[in-house]
């Protein structure tokens, strides 16, 4: 199948595939997709060992790199200096927030970490502070796709990537922003509906998809995203007018990811119904598994979420015990409404087949419908 989004990369397939597994990433390039690796969740020094071994295994072909550059966040205003925001956010997050999470451990038994337990800020990527050394990390890598969420890219990371000769997508839950990001310079626009995993709009993807494709389709390729695990549903993307999809939840429960054992167990026992559109992990809306962590900060003595970065801040050190300590009652994971039909482990080459040969059939069965009239 060609669109403009193959054909920019060279794919044989129109599957864009977001991870933080980088052993996921390889696989869906090695397939025939494009596999982009999350870059929030390791530091510079981590997130060049990761590349330097998707270089190492994918075979040549080509992959991409996702960071997080919000459009608004604590601290945005230029008030933070890069050598100190870890501290200077930190002070920023109130005692009210320390005391209600130590609460929130204490009543389901989460002991403390130990002394040489490194917490760390938990600040990682969430600022423009932040991603640029991750962006100038990846550039200095063969990738071929800069992906930003939660606002346009800065209009200088937009020229570098260019100049590097690397493709800019851009996620969007809105055609406001979807108008915005290709002001500011993007190849391409990934329409994200409100049933996607992670970080989210409100509107749906059917609404989504067609609205997008009108605004800017004209100009830059447009991905969908959000409810799509199955040929069929791809089949729809493509036929509101998207030219490929971008899949992050689906590849949670194959072979080659590195999903804790027992959040597995909770995603592949999951419906549809079993997931919340929740502020708890980042201070912006982010669908994630419904756990007994994300129903706490609902209740009436929880003190409300902070902005970004603050929320994550204040946070890890507490996922960090209810993972160590294996607190299942509070473990979660973002993932979208297709967690329902995620209820095998499977490698990633059996996921891409099937939703190719999936693809194929429903596309054939229009072709049959329209041929009958």
């Amino acid at each position: 199948m060609r669109t403009r989004a193959t054909e920019m990369f060279g794919l044989d397939l129109p599957i864009f595939a977001f991870s933080h597994c980088r052993d996921v990433v390889a696989a869906v390039s090695k397939a025939g997709g494009l596999g982009v690796l999350g870059a929030l969740a390791f530091t510079p020094d981590q997130l060049e060992l990761e590349l330097q071994w998707i270089d190492e295994h994918v075979d040549g072909r080509p992959y991409g790199v996702d960071v997080v550059m919000p459009a608004s966040y604590a601290g945005a205003g230029g008030e933070l200096d890069p050598d100190r925001m870890e501290s200077q956010l930190a002070d920023m997050i109130p005692q009210e927030h320390k005391d209600f999470i130590e609460r929130v451990l204490a009543e389901h038994d989460v002991p403390p970490l130990d002394d040489d337990d490194d917490a760390g800020s938990g600040l990682l990527g969430w600022t423009h502070e932040g991603a640029r050394p991750q962006v100038e990390i990846s550039l200095a890598h063969p990738i071929k796709l800069l992906v930003n969420a939660l606002g346009p890219p800065p209009k200088d990371i937009v020229d570098l990537a260019h100049e590097h000769g690397v493709k800019v997508a851009a996620l969007v839950g809105s055609l406001a922003q979807a108008e915005r990001q290709v002001n500011q310079g993007v190849d391409m626009i990934v329409a994200q509906g409100y049933e996607a995993g992670g970080h989210t709009g409100d509107v749906a993807s059917m609404v989504l998809v067609p609205e997008v494709v009108d605004a800017v389709g004209d100009r830059v390729p447009v991905l969908a995203a959000g409810g799509i695990g199955s040929g069929r549903q791809m089949a729809a993307a493509i036929a509101l007018g998207a030219e490929g999809v971008w899949t992050g939840s689906i590849w949670l429960t194959t072979t080659e990811s590195d999903t804790a054992p027992a959040v597995l167990e909770k995603l592949t026992a999951a419906g549809s119904r079993d997931t919340v559109r929740s502020r708890v992990i980042s201070g912006k809306p982010a669908r994630q598994l419904r756990t007994e962590w994300t129903d706490a900060w609902e209740r009436p003595d929880s003190p409300g979420y902070l902005p970004m970065p603050l929320q994550y801040m204040a946070t890890a050190p507490a996922q960090r015990r209810i993972v160590k300590y294996g607190v299942h009652e509070l473990q979660g994971m973002p993932v979208g409404q297709i967690v329902g039909r995620m209820n095998t482990v499977r490698p990633v080459r059996d996921v891409v087949l099937d939703l190719m040969e999936e693809f194929v059939d429903s596309t054939a069965r229009l072709d049959t419908l329209r041929d009958e009239e």
